[in-house]
């Protein structure tokens, strides 16, 4: 501003007052010197204007980054606070873990050790258990074996009957074999007249043979039962009805096999059944025949199967 000032002061005398030509060329030279300078400074603030607006572009960018960094830092800070507060928190649940898990751990070790005493004791009773069916099985398969035997003694038993009595078979003598027992049923037309426990000479000659083979076999119990059909007795005597007749029917073949003295009497037990076991109805006269007879039961001994029973029970 002061340069403009006197620029326009020399100007002003210049045109007032008659001055030299030297003066005037020195005036006009610093003049023209005095522009260029003016040039130069105006340049030079447009370059201070331009430079400060880019200071002040740079000013208002640093502020806002140093504000923007200071949130940033203010955030992180906060950030931080919270994982200190959350990283105590975690502390303080680890240490709680920790000791409530030293103590789960103590009390599942105890428990641990008392399921594996106690399964100690289960395989215990468990070997035992198994060593107590493997004993019983070994006795089951004794009992099979002799229940077998027994079974196979009492068909060798059926087959020797069965010779021996063959030439009864066809007069109303069967021999059969069935729930490990051996039935010989013989009708009264082999054995006994109608109302008599008489027995007949061809009778007497199938229970004598009948006799020698359990003479051999002294260990069988023999049943003889005596059946009647359901005619009421009609005869007169010691007899009052078909159980006294059957009865002493059956008394009479036990009286002949006694003979044998071979046969072991305490093996022997006479039986009357009267009509109450028929084999066949007594409506027909074929039924009231076959239902009239001498029935002989043969039953092996059991008492070895009742023992092992019992030890295997």
């Amino acid at each position: 501003m002061i340069k403009k000032a006197s620029l326009g002061l020399l100007v002003l005398a210049l045109s007032t007052s008659c001055v030299s030509k030297k003066i005037y060329n020195d005036l006009e030279t610093k003049y023209s010197d005095l522009k260029k300078e003016n040039r130069s400074i105006a340049d030079e603030n447009s370059e201070l204007k331009t430079a400060k607006n880019q200071l002040e572009l740079e000013r208002d960018k640093l502020t806002k980054d140093l504000n923007s960094t200071k949130a940033e830092l203010d955030k992180q800070k906060a950030d931080l606070a919270a994982a200190q507060n959350k990283f105590k928190v975690l502390q303080d649940s680890y240490n709680a873990l920790e000791k409530n898990s030293n103590d789960a751990l103590e009390k599942n070790m105890n428990k641990n050790r008392d399921l594996l005493a106690e399964l100690e004791a289960k395989s215990k009773k468990l070997a035992d258990e198994q060593a107590r069916l493997d004993k019983t099985a070994n006795r089951l398969k004794e009992l099979e074996d002799m229940i077998a035997a027994k079974e196979e003694a009492m068909r060798k038993l059926k087959e020797t009957l069965s010779k021996a009595l063959n030439g009864f078979e066809g007069k109303g003598l069967t021999v059969e074999q069935k729930n490990g027992k051996v039935y010989v049923s013989m009708e009264n037309k082999l054995l006994f007249n109608s109302g008599s426990w008489a027995v007949g000479s061809e009778g007497r000659k199938a229970v004598v043979e009948l006799g020698k083979v359990l003479g051999d076999n002294p260990d069988l119990s023999v049943l003889i039962e005596g059946h009647t059909d359901d005619d009421p007795y009609a005869g007169s005597g010691p007899i009052a009805n078909n159980w006294d007749l059957s009865t002493k029917r059956a008394t009479a073949i036990v009286a002949i096999l006694s003979e044998n003295t071979k046969i072991n009497k305490q093996k022997l037990t006479a039986a009357g059944r009267s009509e109450f076991s028929p084999l066949a109805s007594n409506a027909t006269p074929e039924g009231k025949a076959k239902n009239r007879r001498i029935e002989i039961i043969l039953t092996p001994r059991l008492d070895e199967i009742a023992d092992m029973l019992n030890s295997i029970n």
